[in-house]
């Protein structure tokens, strides 16, 4: 009788795994590999709502490494606010993170800025691909999103997320010479209205070769954008534990729940 009952616990155990893998998503990570190595993972993105101007780490200086080139995307909104992913995300109601976000942002000092939740099989010596990150402000003058960089996800003998993120304002034009001469700039060379106006105004001659040659006028350089923080750092993540990363300005939440 025992032996019998041992049969049908394993019959039924085998059956509840093989029903779970048959019911997932074609292509997914658990029809694919080992449900011992599933995992929903969660990330979501916060600004912390300061002025720039009132952080004491001076950044503007730094020197950015360039973007790694990467062909997934985590989370990349364009000028309009249009998200792409190249992950199936969740809804945000499916998120343990959803509520701590939300205390967030309800406290006032955070803003949300993108909050992604998916399903997928992190083996062991898994080595991810760096995912792309564009979210926050759209920067007019540098067609560039506020936050941006990558996050990596590996897995050694446990799991660890580095993030990559650079946090910029938009910057300041350059005056140009006339602009520094109404100004009052004492280098300013002393020119009458009249030689200046002349000065501006180019020659017909110069004007005709420059239409000729196929010469464009010039047009100005996109504005420069500013370093406000970044966030360098890799991290061991422990199952089901929320993990707080941050910079005085942006912040990441990460959760990782073992299937």
């Amino acid at each position: 009788m025992h032996a019998i009952d041992r049969r049908s616990r394993t019959t039924l155990t085998g059956a509840a795994l093989t029903l779970a893998i048959t019911l997932a998503p074609a292509g997914s990570a658990l029809a694919q590999g080992n449900p011992e190595d599933f995992y929903r993972a969660e990330i979501v993105i916060l600004q912390r709502l300061v002025d720039p101007a009132a952080v004491e780490e001076n950044m503007s200086g730094k020197q950015v490494e360039p973007a790694i080139e990467s062909s997934r995307a985590l989370w990349v909104e364009d000028a309009s606010g249009s998200r792409s992913s190249d992950l199936k995300l969740t809804g945000v109601n499916e998120l343990h993170l959803g509520r701590a976000a939300g205390r967030l942002e309800n406290s006032g000092n955070y803003r949300v800025l993108a909050a992604a939740g998916w399903y997928q099989s992190f083996p062991p010596n898994y080595d991810g691909a760096p995912l792309r990150v564009a979210v926050g402000d759209w920067l007019t003058g540098a067609r560039q999103k506020a936050v941006e960089g990558h996050i990596d996800i590996d897995r050694k003998r446990y799991l660890h997320v580095g993030v990559h993120l650079n946090h910029w304002q938009q910057g300041t034009a350059p005056q140009d010479e006339f602009e520094l001469a109404a100004d009052g700039d004492a280098s300013a060379p002393d020119t009458t209205p009249e030689e200046t106006n002349q000065a501006l105004q180019p020659s017909a001659d110069a004007t005709q070769g420059s239409i000729a040659g196929g010469i464009q006028p010039a047009v100005a350089a996109p504005t420069p954008v500013e370093l406000v923080t970044w966030i360098r750092e890799t991290r061991r993540m422990r199952s089901e534990e929320i993990h707080f990363i941050d910079s005085p300005t942006i912040g990441v939440l990460v959760f990782f729940k073992k299937m």
